[in-house]
């Protein structure tokens, strides 16, 4: 086991947490039959910008996901954040904090929201309270938000919760098509933003 990997194994983060009306938790085994439906209900509206939403996807390898997710977790390598109604405890989504460089404390906020909860402003209290989080517990110095630069609602949420616009990569990625897609780069950045 290298330094940096006992480091970041070392670190103690809350795997859990609130805001106003969701429960914000890291994955656990038995999250992938909740995940699957969850999914399934928003299949259109996730194909166009999620790899993970086609028609492969089972509730055995969501349940697979889930699990490899909770040990990334673990190990601070990806830290998946599940989203749950307070009111109900369905879930309602998924996010996180990815792309993670330890020594500049830079992250990245990914998400996906339940077609049945979309807007209601879940997703911007979500990225809210994960943003506080990043923040308080993880000390970050940067946080990001990067989607296809077609996908509105994405950029919405950014732009709700206060993250710039850096600039777009053009032809930076591949969409779930297979075609060159550009990247909205989004961010905040501590003595600037917060």
């Amino acid at each position: 086991m290298t330094h940096e990997t006992k480091e970041k194994i070392m670190l103690t983060i809350p795997e859990s947490f609130e805001s106003r009306r969701l429960i914000i938790r890291a994955p656990k085994y038995g999250d992938g039959a909740a995940s699957y439906e969850a999914v399934q209900e928003s299949m259109e509206e996730l194909r166009p910008w999620m790899p993970f939403a086609n028609d492969q996807l089972t509730a055995e390898n969501s349940e697979i996901n889930i699990r490899q997710a909770h040990l990334k977790f673990l190990e601070r390598s990806d830290l998946r954040l599940m989203l749950f109604s307070k009111e109900n405890g369905q879930l309602i989504g998924s996010s996180g904090l990815h792309r993670i460089d330890w020594d500049v404390r830079k992250f990245e906020i990914g998400y996906w929201l339940r077609s049945s909860y979309a807007g209601q402003g879940y997703m911007s209290e979500a990225v809210e309270a994960i943003t506080n989080y990043a923040i308080r517990e993880l000390a970050a110095n940067r946080i990001e938000i990067r989607c296809d630069a077609r996908n509105g609602k994405s950029a919405r949420v950014a732009e709700r919760n206060g993250f710039v616009l850096e600039g777009i990569l053009r032809g930076d990625s591949l969409d779930v098509y297979g075609k060159l897609s550009d990247t909205m780069v989004f961010s905040k950045i501590r003595g600037k933003e917060f």
